[in-house]
């Protein structure tokens, strides 16, 4: 891949088809990333609906006619390749809630709680593009720092846990571990790190 293969854009409501092909095959083809913005009365509000999830699908909409992108999709020429998530963690209600990613300092950083590369174009670096690209994105938007919560360790995850990435693929990306996996959690919770980029003011 080079640099003229890969183009990647914030996603406007004209870019929703695209947005379905780069999901298409992962557990977010249904949530249509909404899943970390929602409750899970709210997320019952707007049922799936089979693997269309027409109202998920609108609600992304709505966002994506805003100023701000709720996150960036990668193409591979006329292809979408791949989706990254990124915003404002006061907008990420489930991540901002959840105990597996409870917030690292006082820091109003933006947060990139899923990514996915379509199966064809995995292994040509889109992944590490996709993190580059949103967290210039976030710092051109104003954000302090931007971080991630991925899996801790080098382990090779599964399908249904890649969404959120790797330690070491956000360390390739230019993040840093901010803090190790919280001591004491259930055995069957992932560990998870924070990864950060901070921005100079």
């Amino acid at each position: 891949m080079t640099a003229a293969d890969l183009r990647i854009e914030p996603l406007t409501p004209a870019l929703m088809d695209a947005m379905g092909v780069a999901l298409a095959g992962s557990w977010g083809r249904t949530c249509w990333c909404m899943f970390p913005r929602l409750t899970d009365k709210q997320m019952r509000a707007l049922p799936g609906d089979g693997a269309a999830g027409p109202r998920r699908r609108a609600a992304m909409t709505a966002l994506a006619a805003r100023d701000t992108a709720p996150g960036l999709l990668a193409f591979l020429g006329d292809d979408p390749a791949g989706w990254v998530a990124v915003a404002p963690r006061e907008e990420l209600c489930r991540v901002d809630r959840a105990r597996t990613t409870p917030p690292f300092d006082d820091l109003p950083a933006w947060v990139i709680p899923c990514i996915t590369v379509v199966k064809e174009a995995r292994g040509r670096g889109v992944a590490i593009a996709l993190l580059e690209a949103a967290a210039a994105y976030a710092g051109a938007k104003g954000a302090p720092a931007v971080e991630g919560y991925p899996r801790a360790g080098d382990a090779r995850v599964g399908d249904d846990s890649a969404y959120f990435g790797t330690e070491p693929l956000f360390r390739r990306a230019g993040f840093e571990r901010v803090r190790a996996p919280l001591p004491n959690q259930p055995k069957n919770w992932i560990p998870r790190v924070v990864m950060r980029k901070t921005f100079q003011a």
